[in-house]
């Protein structure tokens, strides 16, 4: 998978691929190494002082501690103290997913242990990954999924083409004249039959079909 060979690639530990609707609110994750005690921590008390990730909402450029703090202030600062410090987190880098010229998501790279802190090089390299991953998610979004019966059906298909479109269940709900809790049903049942657990993951592989 890309994010295998990311991972190795930047050397890091720890990872996640979080997509937003227009409101900030998450829609959906993909993780490794990261609890979801961590995610609940981090949007309860993190996003709110995280630097990087202002850095990025105000640029949408990648950014790492080092390059939004003075020198040497990283483990003073608020989200290291109040979130990183209890989970490991010695470094961190955060990239943007952008669509429609706006954000709609971003990629994050953790370092624990006694990882060396990420650099110019690495910023450079996350910023293409970014800009393929956004690329993707855009072909997907103008692509209608090609119909299987024999995997979903058209009202599942509906789903996963509105869940591509980065709606939230509510959102789905009021495009179908469904309640949010039978959108989240349907998931549910579209997550296993395509083997799959989170939205991301789907969108990618209904694209394979």
């Amino acid at each position: 998978m890309l994010m295998d060979s990311v991972e190795r690639y930047f050397g890091v530990q720890r990872w996640g691929i979080y997509l937003e609707d227009g409101s900030n609110n998450p829609v959906s994750h993909d993780t490794q190494g990261v609890s979801d005690r961590f995610i609940a921590r981090y949007q309860e008390v993190g996003k709110a002082v995280d630097p990087v990730l202002q850095y990025v909402m105000q640029y949408h450029a990648p950014a790492h501690e080092e390059l939004v703090l003075p020198q040497g202030t990283w483990k003073q600062s608020q989200l290291y103290q109040r979130c990183c410090i209890e989970y490991k987190h010695e470094h961190i880098m955060t990239g943007p997913i952008v669509g429609k010229g706006q954000l709609i998501g971003t990629i994050n790279f953790a370092r624990v242990g006694l990882s060396p802190a990420f650099n110019t090089k690495d910023l450079s390299n996350l910023a293409a990954v970014c800009l393929h991953f956004s690329a993707c998610l855009a072909n997907l979004r103008q692509t209608d999924f090609q119909y299987n019966s024999q995997v979903l059906t058209s009202r599942e298909m509906q789903i996963a083409q509105l869940v591509a479109e980065g709606l939230t269940n509510g959102q789905i709900g009021k495009e179908l004249w469904i309640s949010p809790n039978t959108v989240k049903q349907a998931l549910k049942k579209m997550f296993r039959k395509l083997g799959v657990k989170s939205r991301t993951a789907m969108v990618m592989k209904l694209k394979d079909f």
